[in-house]
């Protein structure tokens, strides 16, 4: 695993573009990034040729606007249409907060949010999340590595995965009262991936606090694989010995798997995954492997059957 240094600065924003957020808009966010950071660390990719129309050039990575990331969301506790949780979540109460802390710890417990923060250095990260149905956003981040947490907790020599378990409350949540999935929402990772330093537990968003839709309080994200496995609303996170289910993995494991890397060569089996629509944006481009983020994590599956393993 690379150190931390090695990521590229493309990959990390300072927060003090974000907190003037008119100034951002009035701007235009490639004027504004362009402003702030030299070419080679705005948080964006150099335009290159599109292979299906070699005279196109596509545009740099550039942040999606605020009211597209906070009204275009899936987060079925709140209902299935895409406008449904911004609608819907203003029932979730996302403090008082805490997380209990479980398994193969040397520190288990029930931390309040407050306790997990103290010490923390926030960081404001641009980091691309891609939906499986096949649309993207470009998404400016605050929170702080996961490993920060794991380190804190010291998981003891059995522990291999990490299990992350999302508030489970119909009255706050009334989407769980469907039988859409089998409630509460449970993702995992591999332990080395949530130790990978790009895996950010995130409390924000353009330097403010998560709204409700978007994961308030605390949400994983995790910028090489598909959306769903960045659990929003985490109230468990367990240390387990074997592979943990998660939710859409229980619900269809034909379509979800449990790895759910970005993969243009892997199909859903209801879609391509080769291209995108990133929101805001009317032409589609291609699908990047690993979602961009190959020379960052790609030694992660060094070895692996990615169609086997997906």
């Amino acid at each position: 695993m690379p150190p931390y240094d090695d990521i590229p600065a493309a990959e990390i924003t300072p927060e003090s573009l974000y907190l003037d957020r008119r100034r951002f808009l009035r701007l235009g966010a490639a004027g504004a990034l362009g402003a702030l950071l030299p070419a080679a660390a705005a948080g964006c990719e150099q335009p290159r040729r599109n292979a299906a129309d070699p005279d196109a050039q596509e545009r740099p990575d550039r942040p999606t606007s605020y009211e597209d990331i906070t009204s275009y969301n899936n987060f079925y506790e709140f209902g299935l249409d895409k406008g449904d949780p911004a609608r819907n979540a203003r029932t979730l109460r996302p403090r008082p907060w805490s997380v209990a802390i479980e398994g193969l710890v040397a520190k288990p417990g029930v931390y309040g949010l407050e306790d997990i923060l103290r010490g923390v250095t926030m960081e404001d990260r641009i980091y691309r999340l891609r939906c499986v149905e096949a649309w993207s956003m470009v998404i400016p981040w605050r929170g702080f590595p996961l490993a920060d947490l794991v380190r804190r907790v010291e998981p003891l020599p059995g522990a291999k995965f990490v299990e992350f378990q999302t508030l489970y409350d119909p009255e706050q949540m009334p989407g769980q009262r469907s039988r859409t999935l089998d409630w509460p929402y449970v993702e995992g990772l591999r332990l080395d991936e949530a130790r990978h330093p790009l895996t950010l537990l995130a409390t924000g968003l353009y330097g403010r606090d998560l709204p409700n839709q978007n994961g308030a309080p605390l949400r994983l994200v995790v910028p090489w694989k598909y959306g769903f496995k960045s659990i929003k609303s985490i109230v468990r996170i367990r240390f387990v010995e074997r592979q943990p289910v998660s939710s859409w993995e229980r619900a269809n494991p034909g379509e979800y798997g449990f790895y759910s890397n970005v993969n243009p060569d892997v199909d859903h089996p209801r879609w391509s995954q080769k291209n995108e629509r990133r929101i805001g944006e009317l032409r589609r481009r291609d699908t990047l492997m690993f979602n961009g983020y190959g020379d960052q994590v790609a030694q992660l599956y060094r070895g692996m059957d990615l169609r086997r393993y997906f």
